[in-house]
């Protein structure tokens, strides 16, 4: 699917609602979801979080090729496009870097470089590439290091680890580590002077940044 400069029907999210409205999740185990959700959201995470008006923080992390990637060696290029995702197990996941692919053009011609993290291990990540026909930087964040610095990071409980076994989640096994962390999936629009320009985040994992939303973050710094 490819859109054009004009094309700005597309909805992102209107696909995910779509989507997600069709699911047979079993309805204890959309409960216990759901009750994780709220609890997330209780806890202040989003308000603690970066967000649009502070500074990003730098780091180094490899991409599925083992390559270092330096995010303060890369805005020298040009703003950048920073997304956290939980991993390539989850369909919404996917669904964001499938419809970030099919605008990265759009992206490109903004300005903007993207830019995607997750914990997931290298392996993991050469999976995800793969699946989604990715032509951006996948990073891998072991152990969230670099997530946890953004102010993303939850462990999950009990109950909700015990739905992700019953699924076939191992995140164990995903991530290459026993922690049982995943970040709040967020998006941010970084300018040349490291500035946070444009931010989304939230707790509901099905509520992802439109890529319409990114590129008028983009257009914006011209």
């Amino acid at each position: 699917m490819n859109f054009t400069e004009t094309n700005f029907d597309y909805s992102l999210q209107a696909e995910i609602d779509k989507k997600r409205s069709g699911s047979k999740i079993p309805q204890d185990a959309r409960m216990t979801m759901e009750q994780a959700t709220e609890e997330l959201r209780n806890s202040g995470i989003i308000d603690k979080a970066k967000k649009k008006g502070d500074k990003f923080i730098d780091f180094t992390l490899p991409n599925i090729k083992g390559e270092k990637v330096t995010l303060s060696e890369k805005l020298k290029d040009g703003p950048i496009i920073l997304t956290f995702y939980r991993g390539g197990w989850c369909p919404y996941c996917n669904m964001q870097l499938k419809a970030y692919q099919d605008h990265l053009g759009q992206f490109r011609a903004a300005g903007g470089q993207l830019i995607a993290v997750s914990p997931e291990s290298a392996e993991s990540g050469n999976s995800t590439v793969d699946k989604n026909d990715i032509e951006f930087e996948i990073l891998s964040d072991n152990l969230n290091k670099e997530a946890r610095k953004y102010g993303l990071v939850f462990k999950l409980n009990e109950k909700l680890k015990n739905v992700y076994l019953k699924f076939g989640l191992d995140l164990e096994k995903n991530q290459g580590n026993d922690s049982w962390e995943l970040p709040v999936p967020a998006t941010y629009v970084i300018d040349k002077e490291g500035n946070i320009v444009y931010s989304f985040l939230n707790v509901d994992y099905v509520q992802r940044a439109e890529p319409k939303d990114i590129i008028d973050a983009l257009e914006a710094l011209k």
